[in-house]
């Protein structure tokens, strides 16, 4: 009894003494078999996939009671590519000995209670194989708690700082803990993740909250065996999956699935210390990013010796596309920017030196250097600057390219300052406005990325602001307000109050100054919308201020997002607005906001909404006389994209013509908006000509107005010289590159260099003698447009990148010589009595490169899905020809099409690619979406069954695969265009949208030679503006035409010995209408012929006649083919009266008898009633069968589409052959509107519209007396 009493008091006390913390002994060596491996696809067996996988085994032994070495043994790296249950991973011998050769030597980690400390190694070890060692570590960091079962709490790991919840069960009969730790990667509060070139992009966090782009989940489980010194473990395994897709992640996803497991091997006790050597630090267990800008995810190549490799890529690519753009070369580009990126400084100068005389190369390798985006390009162009051997065409350009791809480093910034104080920025104005624009588009890119971001960073603009204004110089403050505008820092908010009339302060500056300080705060409405808000709300309350002031300080306050109560004091004070020019702009914002569909706006839309119903009952009716805005947007919840339009008219009392327009665009996607381009206009020197106090300008845009402006023009003189006529500025992702003042000199010297009095010191005089000798333009611009990328930490310490590119290389290439005869001596004015003849062949062309990057990148290997769009487009040219400006003579000879030409073209595929710096050139690329549709190939689609792993539910997809080709051939001008295109698809319904992109596209638009009637020496297009001498009715237009008719055999065998004979053909009828008393000429000819030596030309012949009676206005087209044994005509008669009733008649075939059909349009005023009615109708009395066809096909649409707009539709019969409709204005922003098609009436009344109808009360007025009485009858 005592001995079993004392087996259980050791029993318990062992017990006692287990602990099941995780620890390690320094006295013991533990060796585990460690296994990683990623894959990227779409989940689908029949769908290609790509992956890679990571062996090895990882001994740990003791240094010290908190630190140890791993060793790193038997490392195999392998590929997988290929599809789910039919390939497997292969080996790659070479670069599994390329990562084992940097883990010969051992590394040491710190590691307590569970947590790994700092990482030391070898300085020749990678940044890329240390985390690989930080994702076998990162199984040990891991905190176990035996006090609770289920418990949460935010610590360290591989991914950041993020919350860990934790689930523990023990094993009743090993005494083993099963620890099952979720770590939520999507919300840590300093995550392993980074950005590069998105600044622009403004994160839309209300987008968010209806999808995401990217979900990612981390599941780790353990198995923790207690021991006396600590919890060991034994084993564990590791899922993290992520779900990628360019729309919403509750529709289809690419899809990473990385696993990791360790299972441990064997214990045992020290035999010996480890020789170590010399370690460094690298940091925590937290993945650390390695040099992302110098490795591109969609290309890999040796870096090693990159000068003569960059030299050699930049002198092809620049003799490739001279003549055309080799779109087979355009991606070598993007090899050419990598390798720019890792040449040092010295290399850089020594490739300027080479290139620098050599006009070709030297465009091309400045047009390389600015993406390289680090300190060495401002290095370079500092040198540039000092040495002033860049024209300042080149140096705006550059530099204008070099920092919108510049890195956003503090560091860079401080470099960038010294821009601002070079005396060679100020050689030209052009570039000394892009050298302080683009100093401040790089603060607000550094701000973008450093919250708070220091003051420092925007001193040097805002002491240029200060000087400005001490100084006085308004074209200074402009620029430095403008600069302030792109640099969005809040801290500058105070010095731009001083341009502006705020808190009692009088300013006294011209209104294009204030109109730059209001605009100044657009960007910092998102980042400090408090203060922006308290300024821009005192601008519009003071109603003294001039009108185009509180009208963009209303709309600088939109940007701010007001709050409900804030709109509403908005509202409650424009109902006593007295300036209806801000009262309508205002009314007009509000009501297209309230329509507003994007994320952005979802609260100020129902706040607007509001406002709009308290506002329209006294503004609702105001006409585009006054100041407007208008927004059209769309956005999509499924595909998470959408986009966006505004354009802003700003009027005032003081003038009838609009002081400024502004036109600007957005781009959601992905939780994210992009400014697209942004343009305006500001008029303030033509506001004083265009004034109200100008009786003959009524601001309605009559044809009485443009005659108002065109003599007001002609008095351009009077205006003030120290005042710009316009101002015009150009914004790209709410970036301000460009703006220009257009002066009063500008215009004169303008009008001076084109004058026909204009002598031979003109640089117009200069370009025509250069072209009557002969000359050659080329233009060649390689142009990355977008570098967009994401990277995040995967649990196997490998990057997963998310990258968009979008590459163009523009070329244009232009040979021309000119004859003119006789040639000017004098003056400009003598071209005007010379006939001009012209010969050119030139190219003109873009390809542009869009690729997208899902998976691992690193500079030892690369395995994803990756898309890629190739857009060629190739206009190439050659003709000759005459122009006769007295005679209004214009002809044109082309050669005869001999070959095809491919205008553009467009391939698009989703492939799953692998790559290895081992292997370089043997890229492996499937097409995710196999393309064979054979039965014996393993890609056969038709009726593929697929298993989902998740439920083994069997899903059949559907499989779409059309080709079509489009032909639009002439046997006359021996030439044809033909478009074709083909799509591979298959339809899984839990794939939408993204099935849209996967699988192959390819289009084709093509100029394709065509067989001829006869051989073609010449296409000749001629056209001819003389005027009619005498104008003629229809009847003897007719009648002249039934009697050429009857004499055309004759007269073309005599008037088609040459081009020349064919344009008096017209002429030779003179005769025939002498029984009329009258000389009929067209006022318009066109020809287009076939030329074929001494044979008579084939083709068409268009004359236009002007036959105006005292009330009505009527004009007649003869189309005519040219030919033999052909008798082919087109007649249309137009007409329109007095009371604004248009008819077209149009009849067609032999003699113009065959086809007919009849159109006719009028407006009116309704009986008893002030509404406006437009009726249109067309008859058709009798047309061809596949119009009829093709009408038929088409009606079929038209009542579920009028059903989907919201029509009702009736089914009564109707005129046969005849559509009719009409459209009533309801209101000022409503119409009714009826359609009568011969079966059935569809009609939907109060249809609301993007604009408003004020402003129809004159136009009403002139149709008072008009009537529905014989409207649309013969």
């Amino acid at each position: 009894m005592r001995g079993l009493l004392i087996c259980c008091l050791v029993a318990l006390a062992t017990c006692q003494s287990l602990r099941y913390d995780i620890s390690l002994n320094p006295k013991k060596r533990y060796e585990y078999r460690y296994e990683g491996m990623v894959n990227f696809g779409l989940g689908m067996p029949d769908l290609a996939e790509s992956g890679v996988k990571i062996t090895c085994k990882a001994k740990i032994t003791g240094v010290s009671e908190k630190n140890f070495l791993l060793q790193v043994s038997d490392l195999a790296f392998s590929e997988y590519h290929g599809f789910p249950g039919k390939d497997g991973y292969e080996a790659s011998p070479k670069l599994s000995k390329r990562i084992a050769a940097q883990l010969i030597k051992p590394l040491m980690f710190e590691y307590n209670n569970g947590h790994v400390g700092d990482i030391l190694a070898s300085a020749e070890i990678s940044t890329t194989v240390v985390n690989i060692v930080r994702g076998i570590l990162g199984f040990f960091q891991v905190t176990v708690k035996t006090t609770q079962r289920i418990y949460e709490l935010e610590e360290i790991g591989i991914h950041g700082k993020c919350q860990s919840n934790y689930a523990i069960e023990e094993n009743m009969e090993t005494k083993d803990l099963n620890i099952t730790q979720v770590v939520d990667v999507t919300n840590c509060r300093e995550k392993a993740a980074m950005y590069r070139g998105m600044a622009a992009a403004v994160v839309d966090k209300i987008s968010k909250e209806r999808g995401e782009s990217t979900v990612s989940t981390v599941r780790y489980v353990y198995t923790v065996k207690p021991t006396a010194e600590g919890g060991l473990i034994t084993k564990a395994h590791g899922l993290e999956q992520q779900h990628f897709t360019p729309f919403n992640v509750k529709g289809g996803t690419f899809k990473m699935q990385a696993t990791k497991e360790m299972k441990l091997l064997a214990v045992s006790d020290m035999a010996g210390v480890v020789p170590y050597g010399t370690l460094e630090s690298k940091g925590n267990i937290v993945y650390k990013f390695a040099d992302v800008d110098n490795n591109f995810p969609i290309m890999i190549q040796s870096l090693e010796d990159p000068i003569p490799k960059a030299i050699e890529l930049i002198k092809r690519l620049a003799e490739a596309n001279i003549y055309h753009i080799d779109s087979k070369t355009t991606e070598d580009s993007m090899k050419v920017y990598q390798l720019m990126r890792v040449i040092p400084y010295e290399g850089l100068d020594t490739m300027w030196k080479q290139f620098s005389g050599h006009p070709e190369y030297r465009r091309w390798f400045l047009d390389m250097t600015v993406e390289i985006g680090d300190a060495k390009v401002l290095k370079f162009l500092e040198n540039r600057f000092k040495a002033g051997d860049l024209t300042p065409t080149e140096a705006w350009h550059t530099f204008l390219m070099a920092m919108e791809h510049l890195k956003e480093d503090l560091e860079l910034v401080e470099m960038a300052k010294g821009f601002l104080g070079m005396p060679f920025s100020k050689s030209a104005i052009y570039l000394w406005h892009t050298v302080v624009l683009s100093y401040g588009s790089l603060v607000y890119k550094h701000c973008a990325y450093h919250t708070p971001c220091p003051v420092t960073v925007v001193q040097p603009l805002l002491e240029m602001a200060m000087e400005a204004l001490k100084s006085g110089n308004k074209d200074d403050m402009v620029l430095v307000l403008k600069a302030l505008g792109n640099a969005g820092h809040p801290g500058s908010i105070k010095t731009i109050m001083r341009f502006l009339p705020v808190a009692a302060t009088p300013v006294d500056l011209p209104l294009r100054v204030q109109s730059a300080a209001v605009q100044a705060m657009r960007l910092i409405a998102e980042r400090d919308p408090r203060s922006v808000q308290d300024v821009t709300m005192s601008l519009l309350l003071q109603k003294n201020l001039p009108t185009d002031i509180r009208i963009l300080a209303f709309m600088i306050l939109v940007d701010t997002k007001p709050s409900m109560a804030l709109v509403y004091t908005v509202t409650t004070h424009l109902l006593v607005e007295k300036d209806l020019h801000v009262a309508s702009f205002a009314y007009s914002y509000f009501k297209s906001l309230a329509r507003s569909r994007t994320p952005d706006n979802h609260f100020l839309s129902t706040a607007s909404s509001v406002a709009v119903k308290i506002l329209a009952p006294k503004f609702g009716r105001l006409s585009y006389h006054y100041s407007k805005a208008m927004r059209m947007d769309w956005f999509n919840d499924d595909l998470l994209t959408g986009a966006a339009s505004e354009i802003f008219m700003l009027r005032s009392a003081a003038s009838l013509f609009p002081t400024e327009i502004m036109t600007k665009g957005d781009f959601h996607f992905i939780g994210r908006i992009l400014q697209l381009l942004e343009l305006g206009v500001r008029a303030d020197g033509l506001k004083e000509l265009f004034s109200s106090s100008n009786p003959m300008f009524k601001g309605n845009f009559s044809f009485s107005d443009f005659q108002a402006i065109f003599n007001v023009l002609r008095n351009w003189e009077i205006l003030p010289n120290d005042k710009p006529v316009m101002s015009a500025y150009s914004r790209v992702s709410g970036q301000e590159w460009f703006f220009t003042d257009i002066s009063k000199e500008v215009i004169r010297n303008i009008l001076m260099a084109i004058s026909p009095s204009a002598g031979k010191a003109t640089l117009l005089w200069t370009a025509i003698e250069k072209l009557q000798r002969g000359t050659s333009w080329h233009y060649t611009r390689p142009f990355l447009v977008l570098e967009g990328r994401y990277f995040q930490a995967t649990s196997l310490g490998l990057p997963v990148e998310i990258s968009k590119y979008y590459n163009s290389i523009t070329a244009i290439t232009v040979n021309a010589k000119a004859t003119l005869n006789p040639a000017p001596t004098e003056h400009l004015g003598q071209l005007l009595t010379s006939e001009i003849s012209l010969d050119t062949d030139g190219f003109a062309g873009v390809t542009k490169d869009y690729l997208v990057f899902y998976g691992i990148s690193t500079e030892l290997f690369k395995s994803g899905c990756e898309m890629k769009s190739k857009v060629p487009v190739a206009v190439p040219w050659k003709f000759s020809a005459k122009i006769n400006v007295a005679e209004k003579r214009f002809e044109m000879d082309f050669p005869p099409c001999k070959e095809e030409i491919q205008l553009v073209s467009v391939r698009f595929n989703v492939f799953a690619v692998s790559r290895n710096i081992e292997e370089p050139d043997s890229v492996k690329k499937t097409p995710i979406m196999p393309t064979a549709l054979d039965s014996n190939d393993k890609g056969f689609l038709k009726n593929a069954s697929v298993v989902r792993p998740e439920s083994q539910q069997i899903r059949t997809p559907d499989t779409w695969h059309p080709n079509s080709k489009m032909c639009v051939k002439s046997n006359i001008y021996g030439a044809g265009l033909c478009m074709d295109y083909g799509l591979t698809r298959q339809y899984f319904n839990e794939l939408y949208p993204l099935y849209y992109l996967i699988g192959d596209t390819h289009m084709a638009l093509k100029i394709v030679p065509v067989k001829t009637n006869k051989v073609v020496d010449k296409i000749h297009f001629e056209v001819n503006a003389s005027p009619s001498k005498q104008p003629v009715n229809a009847r003897q237009v007719l009648e002249m035409l039934r009697t050429l008719s009857k004499e055309a055999a004759q007269q073309e065998n005599l008037s088609s010995e040459s081009a020349s004979s064919v344009r008096g053909s017209h002429h030779s009828h003179s005769g025939i209408f002498m029984d009329f008393n009258s000389t009929p000429e067209p006022a318009f000819i066109f020809k287009a012929f076939a030329m074929s030596g001494n044979q008579k030309p084939e083709g068409y012949n268009a004359a236009m006649y002007y036959t105006p009676t005292a009330n009505i206005q009527n004009s007649q087209l003869i189309v005519s083919q040219v030919g033999e044994n052909t008798n082919w005509k087109m007649c249309v008669d137009t007409s329109m009266d007095v009371h604004a009733v248009t008819e077209a008649r149009v009849k067609w075939g032999a003699e113009c008898q065959t086809y007919e059909m009849s159109m006719s349009a009028a407006a009116f005023q309704l009986p008893d009633s002030d509404k406006l009615m437009l009726k249109a109708k067309v008859h058709l009395k009798n047309i061809p069968e596949n119009m009829t066809e093709f009408g038929t096909r088409i009606e079929r649409y038209i009542p579920g589409v009028a059903l989907v707009l919201g029509f009702h539709q009736e089914n009564e019969k109707n005129a046969e052959q005849e559509v009719s409709a009409s459209v009533v204005v309801a209101s000022a922003d409503s119409v009714d509107v009826t359609v009568k098609f011969p079966q059935y009436t569809v009609h939907r009344e109060a249809m609301s519209l993007p604009v408003t109808f004020a402003g129809f009360q004159e136009f009403q007025q002139s149709i008072t007396n008009a009537t529905m009485d014989g409207f649309g009858q013969a």
